[in-house]
């Protein structure tokens, strides 16, 4: 007798093993006329490879019953339920067949606790569900899309609460109704009576509250709490600021609390070489880059900054850049703009230009430029023509939509700028190139447009595209008019300011890799496009050009500011020959 116990608890042992062992090779639900079979496969949570237990098909029953009532069909049944083994008994297959059912109906919503007030605003909300199907997720969603409307209105802790739900039928005809009980409780009034700013060791509080421009006693909108943190991150005086809080203090005053952490303003970038001469008669001669940025002086958003670059012995660039924000404490920004080029043994190009700039909104911005500028040619060779001794006097005007969540290392939004400026040219010599077909008196008009996005693809993953272009259009042009294309803030692969055109553009595509909120790695792909016109005058023929560049960088945030570097090649160039290009990510 003992014996026939062992063996019998030794089979029921290997019965369960077996059996536990056996996986799900297909479930199959068929039968409903609403909901497609993909769908109420996935309600049932099981997949193929899926461990079979006893208690599995209660359990699909049980998820698809819950599914189903939730959109309105609570009297649906299951018809057939079918399991089948394959051959070699390890496999099973599920079939089960729905029978979906009379649904549902909303006959009548009930309100509680609505005033006339907010009842116009949150009732469409609601009552186009009269007469369809009890769909709890529709109902949800509604319910959300009224609290947003209060706290957006002042009443941030207002609670919608389903307070019953009343079932009944009408035999006669087969059909089933509900009527649902909606309690609204939107508290108290509240309002920004204060604002707490914690963190700003440098910058003044009052350039922090002019940028949120929130007034005093205002009514609580979500929608502009959840705004703050893009309208903080562009300032770029901060970390990546965080939402603010919001409580009732013990006299219940609401109270706004925002936390800041300030981040390097004052930015260093720069190298620079010596290259020796090559005779005894040449002397050697400093050759680099330096930008030297303030972007927030004594804590009260001004900015200055100093950019120095010599490309070669004999050129280089000179500019100094100043802001001066909320002129008189009005919403206008001035800048102004003092630039220099000494291009070669050719010429020299001085340029003073200010703008001033309306803050029309958060996110739009419309400016009035203002410039002189002058062109004096070399004169140590009198019979060689390089340019015209000239001066011109500029106005433009420019438009740009900044709705960017953070000017470093945006994960979504666009920057859009447009410009449009019209130039007053006098040519005032050298004489003995001025002819009768050299006109004195030239107008130039230029054209800009820069388009930048950015969306988030994946977590921590972006998809960033640039879009530019400039033209100019006049009878006719000298090199010191025409755009520049090349080198790491265009065209990467190529030289700074490696092509001269009348007409040029380009775009960058960049598949970012965020390593931190404002440090990422990415692969890049630009293009660029060149056309300097002909111009017979100077024995210049038609020229233009299409060019490549791709390759890997990243932007490392770093306590001195954001350090970008690239690693470029040009369409057809061996690795050998690809450039680096480096520097600090300026957002004067």
């Amino acid at each position: 007798m003992l014996h026939r116990v062992k063996y019998f608890i030794i089979l029921c042992f290997l019965l369960s093993t077996y059996s536990f062992s056996q996986t799900i090779e297909s479930l199959q639900i068929k039968g409903s006329k609403i909901f497609t079979e993909e769908e109420i496969t996935g309600w049932s949570n099981v997949k193929k490879g899926d461990k079979f237990s006893p208690d599995l098909i209660d359990s699909v029953k049980s998820r698809l019953a819950l599914q189903l009532g939730n959109r309105g069909y609570l009297h649906s049944s299951f018809e057939k339920i079918r399991t089948g083994y394959k051959p070699d008994s390890l496999h099973i297959n599920i079939g089960i067949t729905i029978e979906d059912g009379e649904p549902t109906y909303i006959r009548k919503i009930i309100y509680n606790g609505l005033d006339s007030l907010n009842s116009t605003a949150v009732l469409p909300f609601f009552s186009f569900m009269e007469g369809s199907i009890f769909n709890k997720y529709d109902l949800e969603d509604n319910i959300a899309k009224s609290l947003s409307y209060f706290e957006n209105n002042g009443y941030p802790f207002a609670k919608i609460t389903v307070s019953s739900v009343y079932f009944s039928a009408d035999s006669l005809k087969g059909k089933y109704f509900a009527d649902i009980h909606l309690n609204f409780s939107r508290e108290v009034l509240s309002r920004i009576n204060r604002v707490e700013i914690n963190g700003n060791t440098s910058t003044k509080d009052y350039v922090i509250l002019r940028e949120l421009n929130i007034r005093q006693g205002e009514e609580y909108s979500q929608k502009t709490i959840d705004g703050i943190p893009a309208k903080l991150n562009r300032l770029g005086f901060f970390d990546p600021v965080s939402k603010p809080d919001y409580f009732l203090n013990s006299r219940n005053e609401g109270t706004l609390r925002i936390n800041v952490k300030e981040k390097v303003t004052n930015n260093f970038d720069g190298i620079v070489g010596y290259v020796p001469g090559t005779g005894s008669d040449q002397s050697g001669y400093l050759t680099g880059l330096v930008n030297v940025s303030m972007r927030n002086l004594f804590g009260t958003g001004r900015a200055i900054s100093i950019n120095w670059q010599q490309y070669s012995r004999s050129s280089q660039d000179l500019e100094l850049k100043y802001l001066e924000p909320w002129l008189f404490n009005y919403p206008f920004n001035f800048t102004a703009d003092i630039f220099q080029r000494k291009q070669d043994s050719t010429y020299v190009q001085r340029k003073f230009e200010g703008a001033i700039e309306y803050l029309a909104t958060e996110n739009l911005t419309a400016a009035f430029t203002f410039s002189t500028e002058s062109v004096i040619p070399n004169q140590s060779d009198s019979l060689v023509f390089t340019v015209f001794n000239s001066g011109s006097v500029t106005t433009g005007v420019n438009v740009k939509v900044d709705t960017r969540d953070d000017p470093y290392s945006p994960t979504g939004g666009v920057l859009f700028m447009t410009s449009y400026s019209f130039s007053r040219k006098k040519i005032y010599g050298p004489e003995q190139f001025i002819t009768s077909d050299v006109s004195t008196n030239v107008n130039l008009q230029r054209f800009t447009l820069d388009l930048d996005m950015f969306y988030e693809l994946f977590s921590r993953q972006v998809a960033a595209l640039g879009i530019h272009g400039r033209e100019l259009r006049a009878s006719f042009f000298e090199a010191s008019d025409l755009f520049r294309l090349g080198g790491a803030n265009s065209l990467r692969g190529y030289l700074e300011d490696q092509f001269l055109g009348n007409r040029i553009s380009w775009s960058n595509f960049e598949y970012r890799l965020l390593l931190t909120q404002r440090t990422f790695g990415f692969l890049f792909f630009d293009t660029g496009y060149y056309l300097r016109s002909a111009e017979p005058l100077n024995n210049i023929e038609k020229i233009e050009g299409f060019k490549l560049g791709y390759g890997l960088g990243f932007n490392i945030e770093t306590g001195l500011g954001v350090l970008k570097v690239s690693f470029a090649l040009a369409n057809g160039d061996t690795f050998s020959k690809g450039k680096i290009h480096f520097g600090i990510v300026n957002e004067f």
